[in-house]
């Protein structure tokens, strides 16, 4: 998956592939959710295989950016993530994947990958969570404006 290399076709459907807004490398932040109760659990990366893949087996299959291979959600760990729905946002540049989630859905062994570093909780008071909660928003609106996205990394070894 490196940007010289040129992209094989698609596995896709056409009409899916020609939408689709891939970064320099191919790939789309994927996002995990609960189905049923609308929680976050994690952010992965797609390319067309991966997506194929995950519409096609009703498990979630990702591209690892750092061992630059696939991996299926709970081929090694057990924690599964079976797929309810699929959707692409309003840019088609990133996919929401609804998941019954077996387990923990994080490397790490937590629930999802964002329950241990809480920036500003809900209820917060003080300027310090006021001024990070204004300037959130300003990069947000910034970052809408020039088409960018904030996906963050893979984590190593988060190939579960």
């Amino acid at each position: 998956m490196t940007s010289s290399s040129p992209r094989p076709p698609s596995p896709l459907a056409p009409e899916i592939a020609a939408r689709l807004k891939r970064s320099a490398d191919g790939l789309l932040p994927a996002i995990a959710q609960q189905y049923d109760t609308g929680e976050v659990l994690m952010l992965g990366w797609m390319d067309d295989e991966a997506l194929h893949r995950t519409l096609t087996t009703g498990r979630c299959t990702y591209w690892s950016r750092s061992r630059q291979e696939y991996w299926i959600k709970g081929d090694t760990s057990g924690h599964f993530q079976w797929v309810k729905s699929v959707a692409l946002d309003c840019d088609a540049d990133t996919v929401l994947v609804k998941v019954d989630q077996v387990g923990a859905a994080c490397h790490t062994g937590a629930r999802t990958c964002f329950d241990a570093d809480v920036l500003l909780a809900e209820g917060a008071e003080g300027a310090e969570g006021a001024e990070g909660a204004e300037a959130a928003e300003g990069a947000e609106g910034a970052e809408a404006a020039e088409g960018t996205d904030g996906a963050g990394a893979d984590a190593p070894g988060a190939g579960q």
